[in-house]
């Protein structure tokens, strides 16, 4: 793996500072989310019970409860625990695009197809859109992290002059963010979201065009 510049590797810790639990270095805790990514990957997060998610981790029920209070937390915290993975490869995936409007369409196609491709989240997208749904908190939190994520590299992007000095990064944010989690919930008869072309020329259509 590439790696990250000083710059985008501290904006994607100050991201992350909202996703990563307090006692990430509790092993246990590690273990079980290790636990429920593998269960959820193996048979999905709806026939998947604490239960299983005990038995795989090797501990007791009890336990998992006292981490994780319900199945929507633990689903809810394997979910980030994807998207902080997500965020690290995007910065990656986007260095090679030489202008922001490739970046734009680059860091598009690539996270629908990175998603799409997840176990964990596209898995969800495709069988069991209404748990993604849930997952992504019922107060929206999850999406308000990725919005935070895309509108910082926005907020690069118009510092170093690329985008109109006056582009309101957090609501254009907030749009491609909105419009990639309709994609990937809500299936369409018009684009092919498995068909990285159809995404570019999407990205290019309606994305670049918010840049100003």
């Amino acid at each position: 793996m590439l790696e990250q510049d000083p710059g985008a590797a501290a904006m994607l810790g100050r991201v992350l500072a909202d996703t990563a639990p307090a006692a990430d270095d509790d092993a246990i805790r590690t273990r079980i989310l290790d636990a429920a990514r593998e269960q959820f990957s193996a048979i999905g997060v709806r026939h998947s019970t604490m239960d299983d998610v005990a038995r795989r981790a090797g501990v007791a029920r009890i336990t998992v409860y006292r981490r994780f209070p319900t199945k929507d937390a633990l689903v809810e915290q394997v979910t980030q625990r994807e998207y902080r993975d997500y965020f690290e490869q995007f910065l990656i995936d986007i260095r090679e695009a030489a202008t922001v409007q490739e970046r734009v369409v680059v860091g598009f196609t690539h996270s629908m197809r990175a998603i799409r491709n997840n176990p964990i989240i596209g898995g969800m997208a495709t069988a069991e859109p209404e748990m993604l749904v849930r997952a992504m908190g019922d107060d929206g939190r999850l999406i308000a992290v990725v919005r935070q994520f895309v509108a910082a590299q926005l907020g690069k992007e118009r510092d170093a002059g690329h985008v109109a000095a006056d582009l309101d990064v957090e609501l254009v944010a907030e749009v491609m963010v909105r419009i990639s989690a309709s994609f990937l919930t809500t299936p369409s008869a018009i684009v092919d979201i498995d068909d990285d072309e159809a995404l570019a020329d999407l990205a290019r259509r309606f994305l670049v065009p918010m840049l100003g």
